[in-house]
C-alpha cells in the first residue's frame, strides 16, 4: 500500500493491554514495555524497517554510521554518529556504548535488577573506545557473525552512562525520536516528540498516548468507536477481525507472519521429573485444534525457529513431523500417551492434578484453556493459575511453577538468539532448567548464510534431542490484530513504533517474538492480522 505524504503534528492514540513492571527495555522481556519505549531509544544498528524479513543484509545504521569486522571475526568496530544528544542535553559518546554492554554482560559496578538478555552477550569479552569518543569496538571470545543481528534487535538500545539503572526504570532517557513523559500503572503511558532528534524533520507525530485497558473486548469496542487510532500489537484475535471489519469498515486488516509461539513449560518437580510423563504430555497435544480455535486455521505448526518460507532457519515439515507429538495422527499419539500414563499408575479413576500457571492476559489465557482441555485426554486435570504481568517472568525465572502455559517471541530469526537465551545453562530465561552435560554453552552457532552455515537448524535440532526440561511448542505465533488509523503496514514488526519516527507508516505487521527449548512446548506459527484505519490524524 503506498504511503501518504507525512505532515507534522497529531497525537497517536493507542490502547495498551496491561501495566509493565518498568519502562526499562533492558530489564523487561515483554512487548508491553518494548513497544511504547522503543521510540525513546536508538540502537547502534537496526533492521531496515521497509524490508519484510529481518536479515543480516538488511541491517542499517542508527547511532553507528558504519561498522566493520576484523579479519579473524573477533572484533566488531562501530564508527559513531557525531552530534547526537541524550534527551537531557548531554552528548552521546562511545563511553555510553561501553557502559550499556558492560551493564548487559555483568561487568559494570551497577547491576540490572533483571537481565533477560544477558545470555545473548556472553561471547563479548570487552568493549573498548577508540578515536576519542567516536568509535566503539566489541572484542569477542570467538567469532560470532550473528552478533550484529542481536545488536539490530529492538531489545538492544543504547543506554546513557550518566543515568542509573534505577532511574531508567521510572524515567528513561534516550536519544530517540520521542521523549518519555509519564507512566501511570493501570492508566497510561505517554511520550512526546523530541524536537532535537538527530534525524532532521522527524518524528512527524507530536506524541503518542497509550491508554491501558486490560479487557480486550472493551479495548476493541473503544477502537471501533473511534477513541483510538491503533490497537496494541497482537491484541485482536483472528476471530475478532470480522467484527472489526464489519463495525469499522474504514479499517484495513491484513494477516502477516510473525515469529512467536505458545509453549508448554514443565519443570522437573516430581512427578514431572519422570521423562515418561513429560513425553505423554507431548503426545497429548493436538496443535491443529489450537490453530483452528484460536486462528481459524491461519496459524502454522512449527518448532523453535520460525517455519519457512517466512522464517529462514526453521525446520522443514517432513523433519518436524518426526518430533514427538508432531505427527498428524493425534488419536494414535494419545493412545500411546495413555499407555504411558497407565504404566505410571494413572487412569480414569486416578487422575493427576496440577496447577497450570499462565500470564493474566487473553493471549495467554486462551491457549491455556485449550491446553487444559487436551491434557484431560490423558487424565491430567489442570487448574488455571493466572499471574499478573509484572510478576510473570520473574516467577518463571525463579522456576516457581511446575507446569506453565507461556508465549515466547524472538526479536531475531537466528539460532544464536534461541540457543543462548533459551538453552544455555547460564541463561536466566532457561525456565525449565537444564542438564549441564547435555546443555553445554557451546560456541556461537549462527552463520552468515542461513541454510549453508553450521548453525542452520541447530536450535530446531535441539527440539529433537529431548534433553531434560526443554519445553514443547503448542502453537507457533498465534495471530493477533494490529489496528491503526494510518497508512500502510511496516513489515518488520520487532520495534513496533520506531517507524513513526522515520515517517514511513503508522502501523506495522508484527513479526518476531519467540523462544525455544524442548521437552515441554508446543508450536504453530501464525499469520497475525493487522488493521489500520485511514484517518490521516498524524499527517
Amino acid at each position: 500500500m503506498p504511503s501518504l505524504a507525512q505532515k507534522q503534528g497529531g497525537t497517536l492514540r493507542v490502547f495498551h493491554r496491561d501495566s509493565p513492571a518498568s519502562m526499562s527495555i533492558l530489564e523487561e522481556d515483554s512487548i508491553s514495555a518494548i513497544m511504547p519505549m522503543m521510540g525513546v531509544f536508538n540502537n547502534l544498528v537496526l533492521f531496515d524497517q521497509h524490508v519484510p524479513q529481518n536479515r543480516v543484509e538488511s541491517i542499517v545504521p542508527e547511532l553507528a554510521t558504519r561498522w566493520s569486522w576484523s579479519e579473524d571475526g573477533t572484533e566488531l568496530s562501530f564508527k559513531l554518529r557525531p552530534g547526537v544528544k541524550w534527551h537531557d542535553g548531554k552528548p552521546f559518546t562511545a563511553a555510553d556504548v561501553k557502559c550499556t554492554y558492560d551493564l548487559l554482560t555483568g561487568k559494570a559496578k551497577e547491576k540490572l535488577r533483571l537481565n533477560y538478555r544477558e545470555a545473548w552477550f556472553h561471547n563479548i569479552d570487552s568493549v573498548t573506545t577508540t578515536e576519542g569518543d567516536n568509535e566503539a569496538t566489541f572484542h569477542l571470545k570467538r567469532p560470532q557473525p550473528a552478533l550484529i543481528s542481536l545488536l539490530a534487535s529492538g531489545y538492544s538500545p543504547v543506554y546513557p552512562c550518566h543515568v542509573s539503572a534505577r532511574e531508567m526504570r521510572s524515567h528513561p532517557i534516550g536519544t530517540g525520536p520521542f521523549k518519555f513523559v509519564e507512566y501511570k500503572p493501570n492508566q497510561s503511558i505517554k511520550v512526546a516528540r523530541n524536537p532535537d532528534y538527530w534525524k532532521p524533520d522527524r518524528p512527524y507525530l507530536d506524541g503518542i498516548e497509550y491508554t491501558i485497558i486490560a479487557n480486550r473486548s472493551t479495548a476493541i469496542l473503544a477502537f471501533v468507536a473511534g477513541k483510538f487510532d491503533m490497537t496494541f500489537p497482537y491484541e485482536v484475535s483472528v476471530p475478532l477481525v470480522k467484527d472489526v471489519r464489519s463495525q469499522a469498515p474504514q479499517a484495513i486488516c491484513e494477516v502477516k507472519p510473525m515469529n512467536g509461539r505458545a509453549n508448554l513449560l514443565v519443570t522437573d518437580a516430581p512427578p514431572f521429573d519422570n521423562p515418561v510423563l513429560r513425553r505423554a504430555m507431548q503426545l497429548s497435544l493436538d496443535r491443529k485444534s489450537f490453530i483452528d480455535i484460536l486462528g481459524e486455521g491461519q496459524y502454522d505448526i512449527g518448532a523453535v525457529l520460525q517455519p519457512p518460507p517466512e522464517g529462514i532457519w526453521g525446520m522443514p515439515v517432513e523433519i518436524l513431523q518426526q518430533l514427538t507429538g508432531y505427527g498428524p495422527n493425534v488419536q494414535k499419539n494419545r493412545e500411546e500417551a495413555r499407555g504411558m500414563m497407565r504404566s505410571l499408575g494413572y487412569g480414569p479413576d486416578n487422575r493427576l492434578k496440577v496447577k497450570l500457571a499462565s500470564r493474566n492476559i487473553a493471549w495467554y489465557r486462551d491457549p491455556a484453556a485449550i491446553l487444559i482441555d487436551q491434557l484431560k485426554e490423558i487424565w491430567i486435570d489442570a487448574e488455571l493459575d493466572t499471574i499478573e504481568t509484572a510478576n510473570w517472568v520473574p516467577k518463571l525465572m525463579r522456576k516457581d511453577f511446575t507446569v506453565a502455559m507461556s508465549l515466547s517471541g524472538s526479536a531475531v530469526d537466528d539460532p544464536d538468539n534461541q540457543f543462548y537465551e533459551n538453552y544455555s545453562c547460564r541463561s536466566p530465561r532457561n525456565y525449565t532448567g537444564c542438564n549441564p552435560d547435555r546443555c553445554a554453552d557451546r560456541p556461537a552457532i549462527g552463520g552468515e548464510q542461513p541454510g549453508q552455515a553450521q548453525g542452520a537448524g541447530v536450535a530446531d535440532r535441539a527440539q529433537a534431542d529431548r534433553g531434560r526440561g526443554a519445553p514443547d511448542y503448542l502453537l507457533h505465533a498465534p495471530g493477533h490484530l494490529l489496528a491503526a488509523r494510518g497508512q500502510g503496514a511496516d513489515p518488520d514488526g520487532q520495534q513496533h513504533l520506531q517507524q513513526l519516527a522515520y515517517g514511513g507508516c503508522l502501523a506495522r505487521p508484527l513479526t518476531p517474538l519467540p523462544r525455544l527449548r524442548e521437552p515441554e512446548r508446543l508450536a504453530l506459527p501464525l499469520n497475525p492480522p493487522i488493521c489500520h484505519e485511514i484517518d490521516n490524524i498524524a499527517h
